[in-house]
């Protein structure tokens, strides 16, 4: 299983943030993520950082798709894969009524048929081929090609039936938050790699976004998950992924404590069929800071292990 890191980004300066970056690439992390929010352009800021790293993954996890047309969004990342030595993951996600349609004014009508079409115009465009693409609501007809750049790695923010058919059909695998290892082994799992086998293609990447605070006080720290990130229940998509695991609110898929309860959640994540354990590090600036640090060691202790 590998390890990846996301990265707080608001209100922080390229600087800042590519020195984080430095120290993640140096300490063995496999891959660092951002999200796309209210304020960088992530994928923006992956070509800002790019030169303070060499070897590292990045990934956007994730561009919502629907004020993105594919040859705009393939125009994007074929140009970040350029600047960044083809070293880009791409998420794709539905994103959420209240964006989609109150704040942007568009339709959200039937979202994995939408995204199932997204996906087909966009792909052959990473890979710089003609598209003549024509489905119920997008039209791609174009070609990008931008020297040096190679077809990103395409995952899909899937949390649901449809979506994680469309990910294991057409994509490398999913980005997904908010579930527990449980749910990963029972549910998601099955489903991916059911779409992949009918397809013909490889066993699917599950990526598992997940908060985590090396803590001494686990209680006031999923108080802070809910004080933060709490609003997130409320919507749709992910009300129905926290429902199907059983659980009331985002704090409680969140891993807290000391260093041998983290590990032993990170097996249990990695038994469920998780290939890769995205760290979101929680809590109060020492908490965030501790769990970094234990990130940066574990990622360490996953290289050694096997090199050996």
């Amino acid at each position: 299983m590998k390890i990846g890191l996301w990265i707080e980004d608001d209100g922080r300066t390229v600087e800042d943030i590519g020195a984080e970056a430095k120290a993640a690439e140096a300490a063995g992390i496999d891959r660092l993520w951002f999200s796309q929010r209210n304020g960088w352009d992530a994928l923006t800021l992956i070509t800002g950082i790019a030169g303070y790293t060499s070897t590292i993954a990045h990934a956007v996890g994730v561009v919502p798709v629907y004020p993105r047309h594919p040859l705009a969004l393939a125009a994007q990342a074929l140009s970040v894969q350029a600047v960044t030595g083809n070293r880009l993951t791409l998420g794709l996600g539905a994103s959420h009524p209240h964006v989609v349609e109150g704040a942007m004014g568009q339709s959200m009508e039937r979202p994995a048929a939408y995204m199932r079409e997204y996906v087909e115009a966009l792909a052959p465009l990473l890979t710089g081929e003609a598209s003549d693409y024509t489905g119920e609501r997008l039209t791609a007809r174009g070609q990008i090609q931008v020297p040096g750049a190679t077809a990103p790695d395409l995952v899909l923010a899937a949390l649901g039936p449809r979506m994680l058919k469309i990910a294991g059909e057409l994509t490398s695998g999913t980005a997904a938050n908010w579930m527990g290892p449980e749910l990963i082994e029972d549910f998601v799992r099955p489903t991916i790699d059911r779409a992949a086998a009918a397809a013909g293609r490889p066993e699917p990447e599950v990526v598992a976004g997940v908060c985590v605070a090396l803590t001494d006080d686990p209680d006031a720290t999923r108080q802070w998950i809910s004080d933060t990130f709490g609003v997130a229940a409320q919507m749709p998509a992910y009300r129905a992924v926290l429902d199907r695991g059983g659980k009331a609110g985002v704090e409680e898929t969140a891993v807290l404590g000391d260093e041998e309860a983290v590990i032993q959640d990170l097996k249990r994540f990695k038994d469920a069929g998780t290939t890769e354990f995205l760290v979101i590090p929680v809590g109060t600036a020492e908490e965030r800071a501790r769990t970094i640090r234990f990130a940066y060691d574990y990622a360490a202790d996953m290289r050694r292990s096997v090199q050996q």
